[in-house]
């Protein structure tokens, strides 16, 4: 009787290679997560109604009630595709979707209260006590720009903060500005992690808050717990620039996936690790995503990172990337498996059998 030995070896081989990769240092990535993992990711979308060309960024994921909800930013209207009431600035778009890879934009926020009339963005999406809490930025005010809050029954539309925004840092260590807000909890408290500027405003880094999970999340509840960054620049491919941090807990530690460099530095994806929620860690010396190669679709930056588990555990990073400076900008999800410990990019999934993109609305 012929045995066909070939996917005995394969698997010997999986075997084999987790090994390996359970004695690597901890400041190097395992080899799966090469910068060919992550050329054709498992979904790659955008929006096309402002520009009418590719162009969306800032994702983030949650799963509710039935579907999942990404929240993302959208540009300033072409002025030949603005209508009448369209808002000058940037705004959110949310798209829903049933199995995280084919998506349709079914709202958008637009500028609702006097600090958000120039521009709103960078959401970050998170579910507390079966209510949808979306925390964004203002955009267009430099060193004013700051952090909002609103709550919605169900995703989509959503009440606003009247206290808005709720938080700016402060200290002579900052310029005072605050922008890609990710909330998560930590025991009785529910952490603010979002990025600013120095005082020059030239280096980006980031800095931490808290309030009372069970309080209703106003200006007045948020506390800035260090004086100074949690994270900043340090490592050659970080530049200038650390920002857009996202936040996953496994077991008793706490990732952070984070943005290096600024838009197309290119930006590229680290990891810190944390058991505090304040004091954070580098897990590796390099990123574990990288821009892709020339010619690739994210060859001028794979950067601001969304991190979501889903209810089966398994973890998806979503994040942005282009191939032409920022003229487009295309949401991708890659899926992340864990090696003790150790994140990596999985091994090409399944995938639609081409780019799926909203038609123009």
């Amino acid at each position: 009787m012929l045995v066909d030995l070939y996917p005995i070896f394969r698997h010997l081989v999986a075997v084999l290679l987790l090994c390996l990769a359970g004695t690597l240092s901890a400041q190097t990535l395992p080899r799966s997560s090469d910068v060919t993992a992550i050329t054709v990711p498992a979904m790659k979308w955008s929006d096309v109604s402002r520009l009418g060309r590719p162009l969306a960024k800032d994702p983030s994921v949650i799963r509710y009630e039935d579907r999942y909800l990404m929240y993302f930013s959208l540009p300033p209207f072409d002025r030949r595709m603005a209508k009448a009431d369209a808002p000058k600035g940037w705004s959110i778009g949310i798209a829903e979707s049933t199995d995280l890879n084919q998506w349709a934009k079914v709202a958008e926020l637009w500028p609702a209260q006097s600090c958000d009339q120039n521009g709103l963005c960078a959401p970050g999406a998170i579910v507390l006590g079966g209510k949808v809490h979306l925390f964004y930025q203002t955009y267009g005010n430099g060193a004013k720009d700051a952090i909002c809050h609103a709550i919605s029954d169900d995703g989509v539309h959503f009440t606003r903060d009247p206290s808005n925004p709720i938080f700016r840092p402060s200290g002579d260590w900052n310029a005072g500005r605050a922008i890609d807000a990710e909330v998560f909890p930590v025991g009785d408290k529910l952490m603010l992690y979002f990025a600013t500027r120095d005082p020059g405003m030239k280096i980006q880094m980031v800095g931490v808050a808290a309030a009372d999970l069970a309080s209703d999340l106003s200006r007045e509840r948020w506390i800035q717990l260090t004086d100074g960054p949690i994270l900043k620049p340090e490592l050659p491919w970080e530049g200038h620039c650390i920002e857009a941090p996202t936040v996953l807990r496994r077991g008793e530690t706490l990732y952070m996936f984070y943005a290096g460099d600024y838009n197309n530095g290119p930006q590229q994806i680290g990891v810190a690790t944390s058991r505090d929620g304040i004091a954070w860690k580098r897990m590796f010396d390099r990123p574990l995503v990288p821009n892709g190669p020339e010619g690739q679709w994210n060859a001028s930056e794979s950067g601001h990172p969304g991190i979501f588990v889903d209810q089966d555990g398994a973890t998806h990073l979503f994040f942005q990337g282009n191939s032409d400076q920022g003229k487009t900008w295309w949401l991708a999800r890659v899926a992340i498996e864990w090696v003790d410990g150790r994140p990596v990019v999985a091994a090409l999934p399944d995938r639609p059998p081409k780019p799926t993109r909203s038609p123009s609305q």
